[in-house]
C-alpha cells in the first residue's frame, strides 16, 4: 500500500498527516509533498506532533515532481490549493482523494492562540486520517 500525501507547502498538514498515517501502521508506504513545497518544516507542526507522541522532524518537504513517476494505492490532498493544483496522476492512481483542513501556519492572533490552532487542526487531521485508515486502507491490505 503507497499513499502520497499532497498539500501546497509540505511544511504543516500533509507532514502532520504522514506522520500519523505511518503511526497507524508503519507497513504502509507513505510519503507527503508540496505543490510549491517550502523546503522545511513548520517548527510548530513538529512541535504538536511531539506533544501528541509522533517525532516528524526527520522528515523532508519534497516537490510533487519527486513522485510523478510512482504509482499510488492513494493520492490525497489536504488543502484546497494542492487540489486544484494537484498535477494528473492519470493512470497510476486507484483513489485521488481531498480531506482539507485549514493552515495553522496562517493564523494570527496571540502565542496561545495560534497553538490552540496547531492543535485543533491536528486533532482533525488525526481523526480524519484514522477513520482513512480503518475504513478504506486497512480493509485492502
Amino acid at each position: 500500500m503507497k499513499v502520497l500525501i499532497l498539500c501546497t507547502g509540505n511544511s504543516c498538514r500533509s507532514q502532520m498527516a504522514h506522520g500519523f498515517l505511518q503511526s497507524f501502521d508503519p507497513t504502509i508506504t507513505v510519503c507527503s509533498a508540496g505543490t510549491q513545497a517550502s523546503g522545511k518544516l513548520n517548527e510548530k507542526a513538529v512541535e504538536v506532533m511531539k506533544e501528541a507522541g509522533i517525532d516528524i522532524s526527520h522528515h523532508t518537504s519534497d516537490p510533487v515532481e519527486k513522485y510523478l513517476k510512482d504509482e499510488w494505492d492513494y493520492v490525497i490532498t489536504v488543502c484546497g490549493g494542492a487540489n486544484e493544483a494537484c498535477p494528473a496522476f492519470t493512470g497510476k492512481v486507484k483513489h485521488r482523494l481531498h480531506i482539507g483542513f485549514d493552515d495553522p501556519s496562517h493564523a494570527e492572533g496571540t502565542e496561545e492562540f495560534i497553538r490552540g490552532e496547531f492543535i485543533r487542526v491536528r486533532d482533525e487531521i488525526k481523526e480524519a486520517f484514522y477513520k482513512l485508515y480503518t475504513e478504506q486502507i486497512k480493509p485492502q491490505l
